[in-house]
């Protein structure tokens, strides 16, 4: 993997801890994540008529994508409802790869090495250790909600992994990673905006009026985000960069406590180390 391939890739890590950030940090978790959509879904039907359309083979993935997607911003505002960034953002982040690299070898024939072995028992160690460390009388604050936000963000994986696969093989086909990624955004702000405004068109207009910068700054960072991890995609192994992408967990530690507030047990700090280490490991692997 080039060096230019893993600046792209680190950069694109702190874009989704970032606007992740933004989600967390909006008074209604739900509808930040609907505006963060639609912002994404606007920058991109201003700027699809200048770029190359994905080739026909690729649309499946797309329709597949976009679903899983939705599911994805659902259970994510859900998570953020539930638990500290913190807590869901590692658990999110760093039980991706894993699924990753144990559904790419029957999928798209990409076998793990040892290394990714051990990369798998670091998040695994990680995933339990830090589900378990929300447990101790030192993080009694999250406690009470500690096995809804594990479950949320758990489930949360599985649909990452899940679109993360779709699109390492629909961006491949497109042949225009950038037009790919900005109809994933299109088909998804569109489908989060209609079942919102049936459902909460009240909230929505109200909400939008007075959190439209989260549409503007949310949805720039997470097209970018996900734009510049589908570019590296056409570059690189989909499990490698999967796994690269999951540093974005040391920066929504790092903003969860230096901006969000919250309080890091040591016993988190130790089972992110070893969700990160394990992201490491399976990048190197």
């Amino acid at each position: 993997m080039s060096g230019t391939v893993v600046a792209v890739v680190l950069f694109a890590a702190l874009l989704h801890a970032s606007w992740n950030a933004i989600v967390k940090s909006g008074k209604d978790t739900f509808l930040s994540t609907v505006l963060v959509s639609v912002g994404a879904a606007l920058i991109s039907l201003a700027v699809l008529p200048f770029v190359a359309a994905p080739a026909p083979a690729s649309w499946p993935y797309l329709a597949a994508s976009a679903v899983a997607q939705l599911a994805y911003y659902s259970l994510l505002a859900a998570a953020y409802r539930a638990g500290d960034m913190s807590h869901a953002y590692p658990l999110m982040r760093g039980s991706a790869p894993l699924l990753v690299a144990l559904a790419s070898w029957p999928l798209i024939g990409e076998r793990l090495s040892s290394m990714q072995m051990g990369a798998v028992a670091c998040i695994c160690a990680g995933i339990f250790g830090l589900y378990f460390a929300s447990r101790q009388p030192a993080a009694a604050r999250v406690a009470k909600h500690a096995g809804r936000a594990t479950a949320f963000a758990l489930g949360n994986a599985c649909v990452i992994a899940s679109y993360t696969l779709i699109d390492g093989i629909g961006v491949r086909l497109s042949g225009a990673p950038a037009a790919y990624t900005m109809w994933i955004f299109v088909l998804n702000g569109a489908g989060l905006l209609l079942w919102t405004a049936l459902r909460r068109p009240a909230d929505l207009l109200a909400y939008a009026g007075t959190q439209w910068r989260l549409a503007a700054f949310g949805g720039f960072g997470t097209l970018a985000s996900y734009g510049l991890a589908l570019w590296a995609m056409t570059q690189a192994p989909v499990a490698a960069i999967a796994a690269l992408r999951e540093t974005s967990i040391l920066f929504a530690v790092a903003i969860a406590a230096l901006f969000l507030r919250e309080r890091i047990s040591p016993r988190r700090y130790l089972a992110i180390a070893l969700i990160a280490a394990g992201a490491v490991l399976m990048r190197a692997g």
